[in-house]
């Protein structure tokens, strides 16, 4: 039997999720958006979440370097998530790497339920250590899309985002003045100088 709309309806939803990482400066979130407002035109229940810690550029907004957003609902928790994720299609979640570990059970929670679930973060910080619930959440995943942000000292792609501050805290919301994405090459000549 060939595939149509028809049975299409017929076809138990079947859940996934699909994890985008990189560095600053990547294009995570913009590609996240891109994947959101796809699922949008196709006329999919679609939500958003962030993290309330990331209020950069909008408080209730997803928005990317270049300035494209997508409306979203700040949540402090993943278990908010489940709480606030409705009849939806498809749910997207941005910084994941801010999120506690229990991201990962939420995530698998909402994709064994049928639902697309797409997050964005980085895999790693300032250290070149892998970054919160990310790594789990690229073990877990049925696809892991790498971005990669150009090393803006030598142009090769970049491995990890610089701190360009003098500040030891994990978590430190910044743009171009406090962080800068480096090559790997880059990030060791740098550590070796210290």
């Amino acid at each position: 039997m060939l595939f149509s709309e028809q049975n299409n309806s017929q076809m138990p939803r079947r859940g996934s999720v699909e994890v985008i990482c990189g560095s600053m400066f990547s294009g995570k979130t913009e590609e996240l958006i891109r994947r959101l407002k796809r699922a949008k035109f196709a006329r999919q229940n679609v939500e958003i979440f962030k993290p309330t810690i990331d209020t950069r550029y909008s408080e209730v907004e997803v928005v990317s370097h270049d300035r494209n957003a997508i409306r979203s609902t700040p949540v402090a928790t993943p278990e908010e998530i489940l709480l606030l994720a409705g009849n939806v299609d498809v749910i997207g979640i941005d910084e994941a790497q801010f999120f506690a570990p229990s991201l990962v059970e939420v995530c698998n929670t909402l994709a064994n339920q049928g639902i697309r679930v797409i997050v964005a973060g980085l895999d790693m910080d300032f250290k070149g250590i892998p970054f919160g619930p990310m790594p789990a959440l690229c073990a877990i995943a049925e696809d892991v899309y790498k971005v990669h942000a150009i090393c803006v000292r030598c142009g090769s792609l970049a491995y990890v985002s610089h701190r360009l501050v003098a500040d030891e805290k994990q978590v430190l919301l910044g743009e171009t003045s406090e962080y800068e994405p480096i090559c790997r090459h880059c990030f060791d000549k740098i550590n070796k100088n210290k």
